[in-house]
């Protein structure tokens, strides 16, 4: 049976093989990688637009701190400093997710940023709020993994 529509030709098959193979080699990297997990999609995600706040509230905390210094006689470019090790901390979790100590790098960083409430009451807000989305893409994303592990292997069962 024909294909009702045609695909251009990939430039990286070769003419003589059939463009529905996978090629051997792909068939390897796909066997020992695993997929990533629901989990660590939806850590990165949170993590990014919160980097995006947090670099935002540094500037913002920075631009409202006196010139005679800070809360607690903390120097007046303390708060981009704390904010640029923060955002270093995240792009670092985002990056160790496979890991699953990796998580509890994200939970201290969610204190972090509930922490900086005190050099800005706005940031108590903050922290609870992404502190809450946190956990609720913790819980729900190892829920989900743990039903595609049972869907996946209830399917290799019936396969055998």
């Amino acid at each position: 049976m024909e294909r009702a529509m045609s695909l251009p030709a990939d430039p990286e098959v070769p003419a003589d093989r059939n463009p529905d193979e996978t090629a051997p080699e792909t068939q390897a990297v796909a066997a020992t990688s695993a997929p990533r997990s629901v989990r660590a999609s939806l850590a990165s995600i949170v993590l990014g637009f919160e980097l995006i706040v947090v670099f935002l509230a540094a500037l913002v905390i920075w631009g409202l701190t006196p010139e005679s210094g800070s809360a607690f006689g903390l120097p007046r470019w303390a708060p981009l400093v704390a904010g640029g090790v923060v955002i270093v901390l995240m792009i670092a979790t985002i990056g160790l997710l496979r890991h699953r100590w990796a998580y509890l790098l994200g939970w201290i960083t969610q204190a972090l940023i509930l922490l900086a409430g005190f050099l800005n009451p706005g940031m108590f807000f903050i922290g609870a709020l992404f502190g809450g989305i946190w956990a609720y893409c913790m819980i729900v994303g190892e829920r989900i993994d743990r039903e595609k592990a049972a869907a996946v292997a209830a399917y290799r069962k019936e396969l055998e």
